[in-house]
């Protein structure tokens, strides 16, 4: 009876031997005492050398991934680490608190980083200080790719050095995490900057490619800036993006839509006014963009893009209704009390604006329909002497 119980503590003794209490390996306690020593170079040789003799050495990998810390390696520290927690859970609570605090070494370095690079005057010392927050920003990313703050600060960085397309990325990372409303604004935005700086190349360059691709962006603005809004209804930025696209792909009718939105949103804002008056144009309905435009005007008397486009309303009324009357067969001088009415108008235009030929041009045509031979002509010799 003593000797079967003797034989089971025996065989006991030996399997807590080989599921736990196996003795270190002498390259990991070399490797220890390297590490205590900040000897680097060789704590790793040393780690290196345990991990091909035990490939199961979860402690090998756990204390190659805090020689990797040291060093600010972070992608051969998470590589490490992630080794060590597939053998076992041994040093999961360590490995996490490593993580954490690479983390926020990481995300506060790119802050400081970034902030020097905005103070920073010299325009090479800012971009390397831009960079270097971006690099920062990234590792804290490996780090914690469910962190949202790092997202949205690496898209700042990428939105203030001009690299607009890599900042889609993190943009729309930010979106997925927290819905955030910073994310939909930002990102609609920058799919219409990106449309019409395409758009506004094609002009000039007749690529067809960059027609079809600007219209995508648009579309992206669109779709970016329409999720937004069932959140956030009230973002008056989100429906400013949503006009502008609207007018970038000539969907007028929904532009119109968007910008009378914005008008009773915020009534006493002269570029909403500003902006649903010229769709309104645009579209034919005279009237209406006659009242709005004279509300911005009303607004800021000053304001002169409202003041010019206002005679260009009363110029394109008259002559509409003059079409219209002889498409029907009657003569009626109705039309020119609208070329009258836009005198005022762009007579104050070009007051402040005296070198602009197609507004002396203008002035001069409106001048002869009104029979006013002097002026015509005085209009048509200024723009003549500006060419």
């Amino acid at each position: 009876m003593k000797n079967s119980k003797l034989l089971v503590f025996v065989m006991l003794f030996i399997g807590l031997m080989f599921l736990g209490f196996q003795c270190a390996s002498t390259e990991l306690t070399s490797a220890k005492l390297y590490y205590d020593q900040k000897n680097w170079v060789k704590a790793i040789e040393m780690l290196q050398a345990d991990i091909q003799k035990n490939p199961k050495s979860d402690e090998g990998y756990y204390y190659l991934g805090r020689v990797y810390s040291e060093l600010d390696s972070v992608e051969k520290m998470i590589e490490a680490f992630n080794n060590s927690l597939s053998i076992s859970n041994k040093f999961a609570i360590q490995i996490e608190e490593y993580r954490g605090y690479q983390w926020g070494n990481n995300f506060n370095r790119g802050v400081n980083l970034y902030q020097r690079g905005n103070k920073t005057t010299d325009e090479d010392s800012s971009k390397m200080y831009f960079d270097m927050a971006i690099e920062a920003y990234k590792k804290a990313i490996m780090l914690e790719p469910d962190s949202s703050d790092t997202y949205r600060s690496l898209a700042f960085v990428y939105l203030t050095t001009g690299r607009n397309e890599e900042s889609i990325e993190p943009l729309n990372k930010l979106i997925e995490l927290e819905q955030a409303e910073e994310g939909y604004q930002y990102l609609g935005e920058l799919y219409y900057a990106l449309g019409a700086n395409l758009m506004n190349d094609f002009k000039f360059d007749k690529n067809p490619q960059d027609s079809i691709k600007g219209m995508d962006y648009y579309a992206q603005a669109i779709e970016t800036v329409d999720e937004g809004l069932k959140l956030y209804p009230e973002n008056s930025d989100l429906l400013n993006t949503k006009f502008n696209a609207y007018i970038g792909v000539g969907r007028m009718a929904e532009a119109s839509s968007s910008a009378k939105a914005l008008t009773e949103k915020e009534p006493d804002n002269k570029f909403h006014h500003y902006n649903y008056a010229y769709v309104l144009l645009k579209m034919g309905e005279y009237q209406e963009a006659e009242t709005h435009f004279l509300k911005a005007i009303e607004i800021d008397p000053d304001y002169d893009n409202a003041i010019y486009n206002l005679g260009v309303t009363y110029v394109t009324w008259g002559t509409a209704m003059n079409k219209e009357a002889e498409a029907k067969g009657i003569l009626s001088e109705d039309y020119k009390k609208k070329y009258e009415a836009s005198l005022p108008y762009l007579e104050k235009v070009v007051e402040k604006d005296s070198t602009n030929i197609v507004l002396w041009e203008l002035l001069g045509k409106v001048y002869s329909v009104l029979g006013m031979t002097e002026d015509a002509n005085n209009a048509f010799k200024k723009a003549d002497e500006l060419r």
